[in-house]
């Protein structure tokens, strides 16, 4: 039973990472073809860091995703806050709810709704152009807003209520108690919120695709705008180190989780001996 179990595990992850292997081989190779390796060589890296357009779509994505980020690691954590001081429980259970509304709704629905809301706003203001950088990022800080608080919002629930209460009673007033006791309890959550902002806003493209206007380019948009004709090796270049970055920022993330679920660990065993 445990071999099988293995045999089949296996298969899983060779079935997904097999695509992506295959990109990193291929990355290296001295040929355009996929089919046959004909050489190792940073041919097409080098390409790639000549291509100034496609570099320019990359800056134009990270800063993107960058003031997403931002913007909703504080509006989420803000929001995680709320909740978590909301008394009545049907209220909390409301909040919760509209909250998980981005995060299951379908993509294209979220990202057709956002352009009709944004052309007519603009029709409404006169605005000769309606779509630019700053609906799409309204559009990411308003998909990446709950991922901020899906991870905040149970690090307040697992602080103690009693602990800035008592850090007032020491004599900090209620901004140093939020500071000193309330923000590094959530630091973690608010670390892995924005990391998964970011990783989120990193790649999104039916969304930007839909909120983007003209002279502001994502890269997911100029990839997509090249399989219409031919993508090129460099672009295996650029999907490598992209990977090699969301990989880091993943293990970051985890590994502040179990950091916490140890330090968790130990505060609840430590309350067992008390």
């Amino acid at each position: 039973m445990k071999l099988s179990s293995k045999i089949y595990t296996g298969i899983i992850f060779a079935f997904l990472f097999a695509p992506i292997v295959i990109l990193l081989i291929f990355s290296f190779n001295e040929s355009k073809s996929l089919s046959v390796f004909s050489g190792f060589s940073f041919k097409w890296y080098t390409e790639l860091f000549n291509d100034s357009n496609t570099l320019q779509t990359v800056r134009n994505t990270l800063v993107l995703a960058t003031c997403a980020t931002a913007i909703s690691t504080v509006m989420g954590t803000a929001a995680a806050l709320g909740i978590d001081r909301l008394r009545s429980r049907w209220y909390r259970a409301a909040m919760n709810t509209v909250t998980d509304i981005p995060m299951t709704n379908p993509d294209i629905i979220t990202g057709i709704s956002l352009m009709l809301m944004f052309v007519f706003v603009g029709r409404l203001f006169g605005a000769a152009n309606s779509l630019s950088f700053w609906t799409m990022l309204i559009a990411h800080v308003t998909f990446c807003l709950p991922y901020v608080i899906l991870q905040v919002l149970p690090k307040l629930q697992q602080m103690h209520k009693a602990l800035p209460e008592a850090a007032m009673d020491l004599g900090c007033t209620p901004m140093q108690a939020f500071f000193k006791v309330e923000l590094p309890e959530m630091l973690p959550g608010i670390i892995t919120g924005a990391i998964m902002a970011f990783t989120l806003s990193l790649d999104d493209f039916v969304i930007s695709y839909f909120t983007s206007g003209n002279g502001f380019e994502t890269l997911p948009i100029r990839i997509y705008s090249m399989t219409k004709k031919t993508v090129t090796p460099k672009m295996y270049a650029l999907a490598t180190i992209i990977f090699f970055v969301t990989m880091s920022l993943l293990l970051i993330s985890n590994l502040i989780d179990n950091d916490d679920r140890r330090k968790l660990r130990d505060r609840r065993s430590a309350k067992k001996q008390d």
